[in-house]
């Protein structure tokens, strides 16, 4: 038996596929035979569309960036920059380095 080649799903097909299930008119295995899914597929996407359900009707939006530390990323450009500058001066007293950055 031939393996099925790995399928991705878009999002509305999966907005679709759980709101059909959450309607309740057809059975999961009427569900699964129409959209051509396994059940718990189809159930994964249902419990998934309930549990973000009430992040619809929040009040403040939820940021999906990560607050950024500015002082540890300044600490760590400080440390590349003098090691860059150490590792140049090394090559240019071995002669190492290329004409063009002496």
């Amino acid at each position: 038996m031939a393996r099925r080649p790995r399928r991705n799903h878009s999002a509305v097909f999966k907005a679709k596929v759980a709101l059909a299930a959450l309607k309740g008119d057809k059975t999961m295995s009427e569900l699964a035979t129409q959209f051509d899914l396994h059940p718990n597929q189809i159930k994964q996407w249902k419990d998934q569309l309930l549990d973000g359900v009430t992040d619809v009707f929040e009040d403040w939006p939820k940021s999906k960036e990560p607050e950024i530390d500015i002082t540890s990323l300044h600490a760590k450009i400080g440390q590349l920059t003098l090691e860059n500058d150490f590792l140049e001066g090394a090559l240019a007293k071995a002669g190492l380095l290329p004409s063009a950055k002496r």
